[in-house]
């Protein structure tokens, strides 16, 4: 239960710090008496993803190997690295913990207008479809779950290997977030979309990011195993 206590913390606070800084760069942005560029408001909230990745990683990495998102778990799972049953305890801790994270978001802002939700179409700052919203999602998945499944495979990694991840998830943030807002990350993506509210935009478009990280994180899996075999 440690393990899965730890996954659900850790979502909670990748959702509550990673999402939070959206909702706060966005805010800014907006305001006419407050000059943010833009590229430094996209910056903002890569990096308080990556950084919340890194504090978790040092913090609860030697409990549950801080997945802290279910395609890493099912990265994991596919390259033989995790158990199903264990498997199926943190995706469930996980979910929990986005939506709890998503839930004291909504407390601290007073609203549940703008939780730092994922989209595509009219959600989308680039406009995308759903479509072009899936293969993004797939490819930065790809791309994240392949460096942690890396970083990790080597013992001796294991001093950095929390940093590699943080600065990871940074630059996928920043090629992502005017696509779809960057999900990689199913728990993450759920909470806030949850919280946005029944029959909201959010929620209707949320099987996107929840669907494409999974592939993206399961193609990743099988693409090292492929590469690691010696023969």
């Amino acid at each position: 239960m440690k393990k899965y206590v730890a996954e659900f913390i850790g979502t909670c606070v990748l959702t509550l710090f990673g999402c939070g800084s959206a909702v706060a760069a966005n805010t800014l942005l907006g305001k006419s008496n407050v000059v943010v560029p833009l590229g430094f408001s996209t910056l903002l909230i890569a990096f308080a993803f990556g950084l919340s990745i890194v504090a978790m990683a040092y913090s609860i990495g030697n409990i549950s190997g801080c997945h802290i998102n279910p395609a890493v778990s099912l990265g994991m799972l596919v390259s033989g690295r995790m158990e199903v049953k264990d498997f199926v305890g943190y995706v469930v801790a996980q979910f929990l913990g986005g939506i709890l994270g998503a839930a004291l978001l909504c407390v601290i802002l007073g609203s549940n207008a703008a939780l730092g939700t994922n989209g595509f179409g009219e959600a989308s700052a680039m406009g995308i479809s759903a479509g072009i919203a899936f293969l993004v999602e797939v490819i930065l998945t790809f791309v994240f779950v392949l460096a942690i499944l890396g970083v990790t495979s080597k013992p001796e990694n294991s001093s950095v290997a929390g940093l590699v991840i943080g600065l990871s998830l940074t630059l996928i943030h920043i090629m992502g977030i005017p696509f779809t807002g960057t999900s990689v990350n199913p728990a993450r993506s759920f909470g806030p979309a949850l919280m946005s509210g029944f029959g909201s935009l959010p929620l209707s478009q949320v099987w996107v990011f929840i669907l494409a990280p999974l592939v993206g994180g399961a193609l990743a899996a099988l693409c090292y195993n492929f590469l690691s075999k010696e023969d």
